[in-house]
């Protein structure tokens, strides 16, 4: 054949194919869909801190990290302390196939962008979003559990907790005129103040860093997630004490804690998880509220920036209601929250009581907390049953039409989201 003919040839095929291939378009190769995941990041009341089934964890450079032992340095990976009992683990999320909790018990908002090792107290984890991007390589986000702004560069919880717990025990075992020796130095003796716990500055100080944190996460959520399509949940905190404790704890052996030395007192308290003096109950709430008010203020102002973003509040602060360290005569059994407990020594026992120790024992069991800090980081945190109510709470954000819904329990123990 000559030249000119194949050559005419080829170029008629060609027109033909491509007219074929414009009028039937063939099908492109199916792609699987990714699993449907919910995802939780923060602090310690989202990594499940106090309710146990702690599971080994991947630290910064990729290594899985056990319990170490309690002596071990507390900047350990494991001491996240994500439980398997968290609420995201508890939650019934209907189309929801994987769950992965990324919280780590301390989170501050820094940690959210960069590795916590990277400050003081920080664990050795990768930054949360390295975390998030890494499960959204292989997972459709669907659902975002975030719990963050307790503790920042002004305030931590654990620091707060110390404080008050610490001037209640040292209030009930020493004298006006003595000092308790602790490592950190002298402790008061009065209850905790509402400056004692948050300023406003410091609370609107913490506002900004948890927003900015946030806005961080919504951005790489937008980047990262497969379908775009995926709600987050903003969840705030619960107090583990109530507004004032049951008056079987007011006094014992004749003293209440306006006195002098109330050793029986303190003991009592203790035992029951709640040793902290009774005028610091309505600030610690009031500390709470502060704290619902950064996660809320957080969520709105993030709201505006991101329309089209599907953002909802959980406000939990009633989800412990009648449930709560010392409103009854039988606790902690029963309560919501895990009491206070030290070792004495990082033994990896806990004491229970302290009925007839002195005050050096007290003061060596106390710098126990400080030398070991995991062994006494679960302390006023939502115990398993807690992380339960709180896996209800989720469930129905997560399902809600509302733009700010509220768990509470009710007297007989019932849960609504509303």
């Amino acid at each position: 054949m000559p030249r000119f003919r194949r050559t005419a040839l080829a170029a008629a095929l060609t027109i033909v194919t491509a007219a074929l291939s414009t009028a039937v378009a063939l099908p492109a190769p199916a792609t699987a869909a990714l699993p449907t995941a919910a995802v939780a990041l923060g602090d310690s009341f989202i990594s499940g801190e106090g309710a146990g089934a702690y599971t080994p964890v991947v630290d910064a450079n990729g290594v899985s990290q056990g319990f170490p032992g309690w002596s071990a340095p507390n900047n350990n990976a494991f001491f996240c302390h994500r439980s398997a009992n968290a609420s995201l683990n508890q939650a019934n999320l209907p189309g929801i196939q994987n769950r992965f909790n990324l919280a780590c018990s301390g989170g501050q908002p820094r940690d959210i962008a960069t590795a916590s090792a990277a400050r003081e107290k920080g664990r050795t984890v990768a930054a949360q979003l390295d975390q998030l991007r890494a499960v959204a390589q292989t997972q459709d986000i669907d659902l975002v559990l975030i719990g963050l702004g307790s503790n920042n560069s002004s305030f931590t919880f654990g620091s707060v907790a110390e404080t008050c717990a610490n001037r209640f025990i040292a209030d009930a075992w020493t004298g006006w005129w003595e000092f308790w020796a602790y490592l950190n130095g002298p402790v008061e003796q009065k209850p905790c103040s509402d400056a004692d716990l948050a300023t406003a500055a410091q609370l609107s100080a913490a506002t900004a860093e948890t927003t900015a944190a946030v806005r961080q996460i919504l951005t790489t959520l937008d980047q990262v997630d497969a379908d775009g399509q995926h709600r987050v949940v903003f969840q705030d905190y619960t107090n583990p004490l109530p507004l004032d404790l049951n008056p079987a704890y007011y006094e014992e052996d004749g003293r209440d804690d306006t006195r002098d030395k109330f050793r029986d007192l303190g003991a009592e308290r203790y035992a029951a998880g709640c040793p902290i003096h009774r005028a610091s109950l309505a600030p610690g709430h009031r500390f709470s509220q502060g704290l619902g008010g950064i996660v809320k203020s957080t969520r709105d102002t993030l709201a505006a920036e991101f329309p089209a973003d599907d953002l909802v509040y959980l406000n939990v602060q009633r989800a412990f209601d009648g449930a709560r360290l010392c409103e009854s005569t039988s606790s902690p059994t029963g309560a919501l929250a895990t009491p206070i407990r030290l070792q004495d020594g990082a033994t990896g026992t806990f004491v229970t009581s302290l009925a007839g120790k002195d005050k050096i024992a007290i003061q060596r069991i106390a710098n126990t907390c400080v030398s070991y800090f995991q062994t006494c980081q679960e302390s006023w945190h939502p115990n398993a049953t807690g992380h339960q109510v709180l896996g209800r709470c989720l469930a129905g954000a997560a399902v809600t039409a509302a733009r700010a819904v509220s768990c509470v329990r009710a007297g007989d123990g019932s849960i609504s989201v509303s």
